[in-house]
């Protein structure tokens, strides 16, 4: 299956190129510096440079493709911008994806019900699956919670946290519920999806074996490592405010990091079990995402 990859030098697209190489798929990646990713993976794949946000980049890298992965997004800049640049860039690919014929579009979204007063960044996630289902296009919208794995920047959050701090004053977003997943887990799905086209056109929430706040996820990761822990709930700590704190004693930016905890207030677990039954996998629990994600430091 000839298949077009964005965000390969992203986490999870990543994680996810290697797989689709060793089932033996052609791949062509799309970033705006290929060369390393030709280093990667040899003549099974053809990097091209493009950008999402340039248009004119996207019919060539979209010629004779089947199936693309869509997993690009932004968390940098303020709230308006990344929400432009997401929109933006999703608009471009929906055109591109139309006028070239692509068949399948699957992207990986996140969670949190549609009625909701979402965060930003949750809503753009969600408005970047209306407009890629508006190419007319087939899409395979997944959606997941925070990722276990090491390099993801949500999962590092709670790491950082937890292993540099033995007090912490927390706000009220760790009493939210999440339903987090291993990265191995997404992968799983990632991949499954190719030969599920029936699949297409539908929204598939995603999520391990087990529904945390995130105080308990912190609690059960500190377990993990052996940890003594004591966290102080406080209400006036604002996202901003929070954002400026992980700031001081975590190497993420405020401004990813401010993105994130935005999304914190909402709860963000599965509520449609569609997923489960059509892919009937066992996800890991959250204990056994965390032990992974110590043990390999490129997950």
């Amino acid at each position: 299956m000839k298949i077009l990859l964005t965000g390969a030098t992203g986490y999870i697209g990543g994680l996810l190129l290697p797989q689709l190489l060793l089932k033996g798929h052609w791949i062509r990646t799309l970033a705006r510096d290929p060369e390393k990713l030709k280093k990667q993976a040899g003549s099974a794949q053809e990097a091209v440079q493009g950008d999402l946000i340039k248009k004119e980049t996207l019919p060539a890298a979209l010629h004779g493709v089947d199936v693309a992965y869509y997993l690009v997004h932004s968390l940098t800049g303020s709230e308006r911008e990344f929400a432009e640049q997401d929109r933006l860039a999703a608009t471009n690919f929906s055109r591109a994806a139309r006028e070239t014929g692509l068949k399948r579009i699957i992207y990986l979204g996140g969670l949190g019900a549609d009625q909701a007063s979402l965060s930003p960044h949750l809503k753009s996630r969600h408005e970047v699956g209306e407009i890629l289902r508006s190419s007319g296009v087939g899409v395979t919208e997944f959606r997941a919670a925070i990722v276990v794995g090491a390099n993801s920047v949500s999962f590092r959050m709670i790491r950082y946290l937890v292993d540099r701090l033995p007090i912490m004053i927390c706000p009220r977003w760790v009493k939210s519920l999440c339903q987090p997943i291993a990265s191995s887990d997404v992968i799983r799905y990632l991949l499954a999806a190719l030969g599920a086209p029936e699949c297409s056109g539908k929204i598939l929430e995603i999520g391990g074996s087990d529904v945390l706040s995130y105080r308990e996820m912190m609690m059960e990761y500190a377990r993990v490592r052996g940890l003594s822990r004591l966290l102080i709930p406080v209400p006036v700590l604002t996202p901003r405010l929070s954002s400026y704190w992980l700031d001081l004693v975590t190497p993420i930016s405020s401004a990813i990091s401010r993105a994130l905890i935005e999304g914190l207030r909402n709860d963000v677990v599965c509520t449609d079990s569609t997923a489960r039954e059509k892919f009937p996998f066992q996800p890991l629990s959250y204990r056994q995402a965390v032990a992974a994600a110590l043990k390999n430091p490129d997950s």
